[in-house]
């Protein structure tokens, strides 16, 4: 509702147009708290489609795991915000990418290529700026199989591109259907400076945005995202770099890896950061993380890193030194004894690894997640309790009323927004009282609704006059 403006005799919402029509099928069929959570879903699923895919079974299922117990995932699955469907669309656009470009000798059906190319066009119609930092690492791919691939593997890619970019297009049609102006951006129509860049103009400084603010809050959205990433504190980054070295050769993940990387480069030029929900401009990359967390852990553990069957893994058939032969000199004995410690310790890793894993997880379900988790219910004392006064039969008999609230803070206004509508149709039209003579100028503008004050330290009370 805040960000609801008038502009050229047209009623619209400053944000681009993917999130809504996603969320309005929700709205039409008064499932609206389901739509986010069951794209959720969806992401957890893509999740582990591409860790299966690209690392085999194990590391799938870890990512899926390590996704599903993430404050930070829970925390935005469970907002109305668009996230979660731009999560959903980045990991499908990145499992078709991969179908699309097989390079392992397989002739790669038009199908996946169809997906990738609508999945990141749609992506583009509901969060832009985030379409490019996905874009970024698979654009390097990209222009790598171009050159170096096959004329079947450049078609694929360049019908990615091409269709992505038609579909993409629609973004610039409505902002002309809205402005008149393709580029002109909605955002600035509520305020001037939000822009994308440096300098005056960008930004609430006088200077504007600039390198230094952005190094600030790239810090400090990494620093609040350190501990909400899988609540483990400052270890949720533990398993990183071991991921990182487990992964080096692995070619085929390093698009998925740069997800992440490329969208906290890009958003460094957006000049406010983000920390309430955690850092979630960056949330469409999550899958690089959880990814990268599950390839550590599986290295640690040795466990097999491949597409394959866990059994042909030579790790996992390796015999006891002690089934070589005997020890018939002292040199050999200590040689024999060496060779024991490490077989036991590398029989021990799996174990070790997964009581680590295991304890960090337990860590974040008691301790961690219920704090975090319970400080978002309520946030900002706008809670359903609100809503109770109108929803009475006698608060019901009264309408249609215009209804001007009398709050100590805009908080009380903003929570019973939700029994009202950007098209002023509703059975309560709500109004933060300005002062009388502003009350009776939109009075005027609604003479066939009845009148009432309302103060929300005294509810279930409606005044036909101010107090």
């Amino acid at each position: 509702m805040p960000f609801v403006v008038d502009y050229g005799g047209q009623r619209f919402g400053k944000y681009p147009l993917g999130w809504p029509v996603m969320l309005s099928f929700g709205e039409r069929l008064d499932a609206r708290a389901w739509v986010n959570p069951l794209l959720a879903g969806l992401g957890v699923w893509l999740t582990y489609r591409l860790g299966k895919k690209t690392l085999g079974e194990i590391v799938g299922l870890l990512a899926a795991g390590l996704t599903l117990t993430s404050p930070f995932f829970l925390m935005n699955s469970g907002a109305l915000l668009s996230h979660p469907w731009g999560l959903a669309l980045s990991a499908a656009f990145a499992l078709s990418w991969l179908d699309a470009v097989d390079e392992q000798g397989h002739l790669p059906g038009w199908l996946p290529t169809l997906g990738a190319g609508f999945s990141l066009g749609v992506l583009a119609l509901n969060r832009p700026l985030t379409t490019v930092g996905v874009a970024i690492p698979f654009g390097i791919h990209g222009l790598i199989l171009i050159f170096r691939g096959s004329k079947v593997i450049r078609q694929h890619v360049f019908t990615v591109g091409a269709i992505a970019l038609l579909v993409a297009s629609l973004h610039f049609l409505w902002q002309f259907s809205l402005t008149g102006d393709p580029l002109f951006s909605s955002y600035t129509l509520w305020w001037e400076y939000d822009k994308y860049g440096f300098g005056p103009g960008y930004g609430v400084t006088e200077r504007g945005h600039s390198l230094k603010l952005a190094w600030i809050n790239t810090l400090f959205s990494l620093k609040t995202g350190s501990s909400d990433l899988f609540g483990w504190g400052r270890l949720s980054w533990l398993f990183l770099p071991f991921g990182l070295w487990a992964l080096r050769r692995e070619r085929k993940t390093w698009p998925l890896v740069g997800v992440f990387p490329a969208l906290v480069l890009l958003y460094g030029g957006y000049w406010v950061g983000a920390w309430l929900l955690g850092p979630r401009y960056y949330y469409e990359g999550l899958y690089s993380l959880t990814l990268l967390t599950a390839a550590g852990i599986a290295w640690l553990a040795g466990w097999p890193l491949r597409p394959a069957s866990i059994i042909t893994n030579p790790a996992w058939r390796t015999q006891s030194p002690s089934s070589r032969g005997d020890c018939r000199t002292p040199l050999r004995c200590v040689r024999n004894d060496i060779q024991q410690g490490f077989f036991r310790l590398r029989r021990l890793r799996p174990l070790l690894v997964t009581a680590v894993l295991l304890l960090l997880t337990a860590a974040n379900v008691i301790f961690y997640l219920p704090g975090r988790i319970g400080g978002m219910y309520g946030l900002f004392g706008i809670q359903r309790a609100r809503l109770e006064p109108f929803l009475t039969p006698e608060a019901q008999a009264l309408t249609p009323a215009l209804v001007f609230v009398h709050p100590e803070d805009w908080r009380e206004y903003g929570a019973l927004l939700e029994l009202s509508n950007p098209f002023l149709d509703t059975p309560f039209v709500f109004v933060y009282s300005r002062g009388a003579s502003s009350d009776a100028e939109i009075m005027a503008q609604f003479p066939e609704r009845n009148v009432f004050h309302y103060y929300p330290e005294d509810p279930y009370r409606f005044y036909v006059e101010r107090k």
